[in-house]
């Protein structure tokens, strides 16, 4: 026990140290989203990193319209002066499931919520090392530790190029999620155009 009480009290001075001298708080807190009302319906920003994409490309990156959820693609992309290799695409691809997840979570909605799904290939894309066969089979893959059965409708397409530099997969998808009544009361309080920030 006097141990465990002198663990609290190292962890409160160091705790109270970093306060005085004007370090950022250990624990932050995760800001609030932003959301803004559409004439449609509502646009989620979860993280300030969308928050510059809405700003630079004009692209929400996501968006619900009734009991629909639209969102927008996310790019596997290699990493800068990483490897070419099917298990660092995969890593990257993982990364953006992630980020899918977290779009649809913004608006309550999951991967068993999702209808559709569309993916966009650069087969010969230089930062993946291996032919359309192999891509695709990784990308499968990751999908399904993401989403297993029952599958929703996919379409994949192959393309010559993505708009990001190194963009290997990009993937956007619909999703249905019938809205609660407790979600139109969190929607009535903002006006067309009104956006709440950090």
């Amino acid at each position: 026990m006097a141990r465990q009480s002198k663990k609290l009290a190292i962890s409160i001075i160091v705790l109270t140290w970093l306060f005085i001298c004007g370090a950022p708080p250990v624990m932050a807190e995760t800001p609030a989203p932003i959301r803004m009302t559409t004439l449609g319906g509502e646009v989620v920003i979860s993280i300030p990193a969308e928050h510059a994409a809405d700003d630079d490309w004009n692209c929400a990156p996501a968006c619900r319209v009734g009991d629909y959820v639209y969102v927008s693609g996310v790019v596997a992309a290699r990493q800068p002066g990483g490897p070419r290799t099917p298990e660092t695409f995969k890593d990257a691809t993982r990364r953006t499931f992630a980020t899918l997840r977290s779009r649809l979570q913004a608006f309550g909605a999951d991967f068993g919520d999702v209808v559709m799904i569309n993916s966009y290939h650069d087969w010969s894309a230089p930062d993946f090392h291996g032919d359309r066969t192999a891509q695709f089979t990784a990308f499968r893959g990751v999908k399904a530790e993401f989403m297993p059965a029952p599958h929703p409708a996919w379409t994949a397409v192959g393309t010559g190029s993505l708009i990001r530099e190194l963009g290997i997969v990009e993937v956007q998808m619909i999703a249905y999620a019938p809205l609660r009544t407790s979600s139109r009361s969190e929607r009535s309080e903002f006006n067309a155009g009104d956006r709440t920030d950090y």
